[in-house]
C-alpha cells in the first residue's frame, strides 16, 4: 500500500511537469498482482485527482487560454472515448502483446524529450509564419490521435501533446504544458467514467493512487521550473525499462 502511495505521488508529479506518470504507476500496480487490463482501468480513474491538481497548479498559465482548450477538448475526450473502447474491446492477450510496444514508445518519447525540444525552438520563423492561435485541424486531428493512445494506454501520452502543440501553436512552454495537464485530465476522467460501468477496479489502488497524486500534482506544479530535465527523464526512463523487462517476462 505504501509503495502504490508513492508511486501515484510521484505519477502526479511527473504528470504535472513532463508526464509519463504511468509508467511509475503503472509497474508497481503489476508488481502487486493485478492483471494489465485491471492495472490500467485503476491507474486511469487514480490518476484524475494528480491531473485536476497539476491543472490547478498551472492555473495562471491557463489564463486567456479557455476558447482552445474548449476545442481542444472534444477532440481529447472523443479520442479518450476510443481508446478506452479499444481497450475492452480487444482481447487481453491483444493487450498484453501491444502495451510492450507502447511502453518501449513512450520510453524512446521521453529519451529524445531534448531533441524535440531543439526542433520546436528552431520552428520556422515567426515574421514568415505569423502566430497560431488554435493549431487548426491539423493539431485537433493529431491530439485526437494521441487521445486515443491515452484511452487506451496513458504513458507519455502529455510528451505527444507538448510536442503537437509546440510544433504548430506560438506559445511558450509553461502555457503548452497547462493546457497539456487540462487535456490529460479530460481523457483520464472520459475513459475512467466509461470503465466505471463495464470495468472492474482494485479500489484500494484507485483510492491509493488517487491521494498521492493529488499530493504529486501540486508537488509537481510548484517545482516544475526548478527540477532538472534530466534528472526526471533518468528517473521514467529506468522505472519504464524495468516496466518494459517485467512485461516481456509475464
Amino acid at each position: 500500500m505504501l509503495g502504490v502511495f508513492a508511486a501515484g505521488v510521484g505519477a502526479g508529479a511527473m504528470n504535472a511537469v513532463v508526464g509519463s506518470g504511468t509508467l511509475v504507476t503503472f509497474p508497481v500496480l503489476l508488481a502487486t498482482g493485478l492483471s494489465p487490463v485491471t492495472a490500467t482501468v485503476s491507474n486511469a480513474l487514480g490518476l484524475i485527482p494528480g491531473s485536476i491538481s497539476g491543472a490547478i497548479g498551472y492555473r495562471r498559465e491557463l489564463a486567456g487560454q479557455g476558447r482552445r482548450i474548449r476545442r481542444l477538448g472534444v477532440g481529447s475526450a472523443l479520442g479518450g472515448l476510443a481508446g478506452a473502447t479499444l481497450l475492452l474491446a480487444l482481447p487481453a492477450e491483444a493487450f498484453e502483446t501491444i502495451v510492450p510496444t507502447l511502453v518501449g514508445l513512450a520510453l524512446l518519447l521521453v529519451a529524445f524529450q531534448p531533441l524535440i525540444s531543439r526542433k520546436v525552438r528552431g520552428r520556422r520563423r515567426p515574421e514568415r509564419h505569423p502566430s497560431r492561435r488554435d493549431g487548426g485541424w491539423l493539431l485537433f486531428t493529431g491530439l485526437t490521435l494521441a487521445s486515443v493512445y491515452g484511452g487506451y494506454f496513458s504513458a507519455a501520452q502529455g510528451i505527444i501533446y507538448i510536442s503537437l502543440m509546440g510544433l504548430l501553436l506560438d506559445e511558450p512552454l509553461q502555457r503548452l504544458n497547462a493546457v497539456k495537464n487540462v487535456l490529460v485530465a479530460i481523457v483520464n476522467m472520459v475513459a475512467a467514467t466509461f470503465f466505471l460501468f463495464v470495468a472492474d477496479f482494485d479500489w484500494t489502488a484507485v483510492a491509493l493512487i488517487a491521494v498521492g497524486s493529488a499530493l504529486g500534482g501540486q508537488l509537481g506544479a510548484r517545482t516544475g521550473r526548478k527540477a532538472s530535465p534530466a534528472v526526471l527523464r533518468v528517473l521514467i526512463v529506468t522505472i519504464g525499462t524495468v516496466a518494459l523487462v517485467q512485461l516481456l517476462l509475464r
